[in-house]
């Protein structure tokens, strides 16, 4: 039984297989260890060419961070399309798998376009993210979304519109409402703190 279930959901399994993990080592001894090792490169961050520009040039740290909040509203519009749909509030006139599709690369193109530019505006502020515990729940919470969304929510919606039922798709969407819900409010916290 346990060998077909692997067979027939691997991605799935592995998935939560990795957010076990992740929740193991998030509660034992070595979340500060691992913490304390990050430090050198969170000071090569802020010490580099685009740790530089972000400190000294406002201009260019503000035209990448308005990129940013495109890339954000990119994802943001795919996941509440998506996940409307599923809900049964959104385009109920198409079919799950259309909607799936469509929305998955305007989402992919968001995430691309939020990692590159979360990349440089940390890097203008990385002594002061790194010190930041809603940092780190961003980044878990981005991690936590990105796993979802490629190891949970998408290989259950390509087995196809029938294949799951609807009380399946609903919780998909709440979750992952809430998970993007959680790393958006995260990253907003992270502008009032320190």
């Amino acid at each position: 039984m346990s060998i077909a279930l692997f067979q027939n959901w691997p991605r799935t399994i592995t998935t939560i297989g990795l957010v076990a993990l992740a929740l193991t080592f998030a509660l034992s001894g070595l979340r500060l260890s691992a913490w304390d090792a990050l430090l050198p490169l969170f000071e090569w961050m802020e010490g580099n060419w685009f740790g530089y520009a972000g400190k000294t040039w406002g201009a260019v740290f503000a035209v990448v961070e308005a990129c940013h909040l495109l890339g954000l509203a990119l994802l943001g519009g795919a996941v509440f399309a998506c996940d409307g749909k599923l809900l049964g509030v959104l385009f109920t006139g198409y079919r799950v798998d259309l909607i799936v599709r469509e929305t998955h690369r305007i989402f992919v193109l968001g995430l691309v376009i939020l990692l590159a530019t979360g990349v440089f505006m940390a890097c203008g502020v990385a002594m002061k993210i790194y010190y930041l515990p809603v940092f780190w729940y961003k980044m878990l919470a981005l991690a936590a979304g990105i796993l979802f969304t490629f190891g949970v929510k998408l290989p259950l919606l390509r087995t196809g519109e029938d294949a799951l039922k609807p009380w399946l798709r609903r919780m998909l969407a709440l979750t992952s409402l809430t998970i993007w819900l959680s790393v958006a409010a995260t990253g907003r916290w992270i502008g009032f703190s320190g």
